[in-house]
């Protein structure tokens, strides 16, 4: 199965729902909405649509992130430090319970960790990496990790195997290195505004195919555009 979708609504709600069958949210990375609302998103959804999502950048993200500046609560310049790279926390904690409690609102099933670049493969983080996801309670979602930087593929598989989660990846860039599900992420060959030609989308489509469930995501400027015409062309 291939599920194609956007990292966002780049149009209404409803012509969106008419197209896709998947959506990832992208305003629980950013500053989480109340569960009301969320629980309104997936009312107004049909049955059959899909909700993934970011995890919050307090899991994520340090506080000298330029992302917290969509963060409405101000983070007390004394507690920065408890914030951000998995750290083994209360703050940390207290933002995956905040998390999971959208997504399960939502009914998301899939669950993006997205990191930054400055999140290197380094003992301390790998340490947290592990304590972190060794000790929050997942419930049925599908945890996906994409880390960026220098990760080797062979510690990035490693360390999905024994934490349970799934790699997050362009294929065009690189391969996924471990899960039985894929979570493809497409950014832009070289950048957000690029647009993906004929060629780029059967070359992806071929990669789609071969696996058993996939998601493809498109998260540039032309994502709407890309995304319908990834759709028809994995339909034929």
């Amino acid at each position: 199965m291939i599920r194609t979708g956007c990292c966002g609504f780049p149009v209404s709600r409803k012509r969106y729902f008419g197209l896709f069958p998947v959506v990832e949210i992208q305003q629980t990375f950013y500053q989480p909405p109340k569960v009301s609302l969320a629980e309104k998103w997936k009312r107004e959804a049909p049955a059959d649509f899909e909700y993934a999502m970011k995890a919050w950048q307090l899991i994520t993200h340090e506080p000298k992130s330029p992302t917290y500046r969509r963060l409405k609560e101000k983070i007390p310049e004394a507690r920065e430090k408890q914030y951000g790279s998995f750290k083994p926390t209360e703050e940390v904690l207290l933002a995956w319970e905040t998390t999971r409690e959208i997504a399960g609102a939502l009914a998301a099933k899939v669950i993006v960790f997205q990191c930054p670049a400055s999140f290197a493969p380094e003992s301390e983080n790998m340490k947290n990496l592990k304590r972190f996801f060794s000790r929050i309670k997942r419930g049925a979602h599908i945890l996906a990790w994409e880390p960026r930087g220098k990760w080797l593929p062979k510690d990035i598989g490693s360390i999905c195997r024994e934490l349970d989660l799934i790699h997050v990846v362009d294929p065009l860039v690189s391969p996924q290195a471990y899960g039985d599900i894929s979570y493809y992420r497409l950014h832009g060959k070289n950048g957000y505004r690029y647009k993906y030609t004929v060629d780029d989308l059967e070359l992806l489509a071929d990669v789609a195919r071969e696996k058993k469930d996939c998601y493809v995501m498109f998260n540039n400027v032309h994502m709407f555009e890309d995304a319908a015409a990834f759709n028809e062309l994995v339909r034929v």
